[in-house]
């Protein structure tokens, strides 16, 4: 029993505000979830022994009635006895009301020793019910804070993607705009070829011409070749 009481009186003075910062930093409800099995686990075995305390306090107390009752009958019987001088008879009414009354003092002893072991266990049951209603709130509210952090992380990792995206497309409009200069280089410098081609081919064919008229001209003068 001291064992029992011992660990709900670790449970009950257990830092709610420490397990619930301790649940934060690990991003987890599994330390939470331990101790409100652990007092759930302790409320039961609590139950357990205050019935079974509250049991033994009513036949205590009930063996005590009885054999009380019993002494103050033969306490009227002694004095009955000697009023009537049956000396003998209120000497054997006499020892019995000894064991009797000596019965009766005891299990009022033991009554009391275990109704006060069972409002402990009572108390006990209270507190550690206070504590676990106040647990479960917490856990609502450490639940829907972990939720919202990890909305937060997730839309931060998005934010990041679309950075990330940002960058490449950045990246890739440089290059475009890099292709885009070697290309409009490398037109120029085919127009440059072109026309560069263009004054040869006017060249040769300009030589052609002016040899065809100076041949004319011989065969006309009958000059040979």
């Amino acid at each position: 029993m001291a064992s029992l009481l011992e660990r709900v009186g670790i449970l009950i003075s257990a830092n709610l505000h420490a397990l619930v910062t301790s649940a934060m930093k690990a991003n987890s409800m599994a330390v939470v979830d331990e101790y409100i099995r652990r007092v759930e686990d302790n409320l039961e075995a609590l139950e357990d022994a205050a019935a079974t305390v509250g049991g033994q306090v009513k036949t205590l107390k009930r063996k005590h009635d009885e054999y009380r009752a019993k002494a103050e009958g033969l306490d009227r019987d002694i004095d009955l006895f000697l009023q009537q001088n049956k000396e003998q008879l209120a000497i054997a009414a006499q020892s019995r009301y000894n064991t009797f009354k000596q019965l009766a003092d005891s299990y009022q002893q033991q009554y009391l020793a275990q109704e006060a072991e069972y409002q402990k266990l009572l108390d006990a049951r209270l507190k550690l019910e206070a504590k676990l209603t106040e647990i479960r709130q917490q856990r609502v509210e450490l639940q829907a804070k972990l939720e919202l952090a990890r909305s937060k992380e997730t839309t931060h990792k998005a934010v990041q993607s679309v950075g990330d995206v940002a960058v490449v497309t950045d990246g890739l409009g440089a290059m475009g705009e890099e292709i885009q200069r070697r290309l409009d280089r490398a037109t120029a410098q085919a127009e440059i070829d072109a026309s560069r081609l263009d004054s040869q081919m006017s060249e040769v064919l300009e030589e052609h011409a002016i040899k065809s008229q100076i041949e004319e001209r011989r065969r006309r003068l009958g000059l040979g070749s």
